[in-house]
């Protein structure tokens, strides 16, 4: 008698592109999109906090002159990442959106005059920290406890 043949694929034994990087339709666009978001608000959150401590005033040009070198940032951080593949991950995608924002940010900062004091780098470090993986780890922090 031959040997019996299994017709499901252990999922071990199965190609990449099967199970590799895309989950099932509709749940990638949504999750990333929702991420894309956090991350968004979180930068523009800190660059509005950061003016109206400063007393410059809370207009949308005065948040988006502040805030488009982080978002620039964070652009190339989702970029270098991937981070459409584990969009709610610390890491990579977390900590790379969070150095990319700080570092592409002040980079283009300084390219555009504007201040890059160490003090403000070093809150800028902090808030930014605190934002773009706080989101993350109460994400995925919920989601283990259910």
């Amino acid at each position: 008698m031959p040997p019996r043949r299994c017709t499901k694929t252990h999922p071990l034994n199965r190609r990449r592109t099967e199970i590799g990087n895309t989950p099932p339709a509709g749940t990638t666009s949504s999750k990333t999109l929702a991420s894309v978001a956090a991350d968004t608000i979180a930068v523009i959150v800190f660059c509005a906090v950061g003016r109206r401590s400063h007393a410059e005033g809370l207009t949308v040009a005065g948040v988006a002159e502040t805030a488009w070198p982080f978002l620039s940032g964070a652009l190339i951080g989702w970029l270098l990442s991937r981070g459409w593949r584990h969009p709610t991950a610390l890491a990579p995608t977390g900590l790379t959106v969070w150095l990319a924002t700080v570092i592409v940010g002040m980079v283009l900062r300084k390219a555009t005059s504007q201040g890059v004091a160490i003090s403000f780098i070093v809150v800028a470090s902090l808030v930014t920290a605190l934002l773009l993986l706080g989101w993350r780890a109460i994400a995925n922090a919920t989601r283990k406890s259910f």
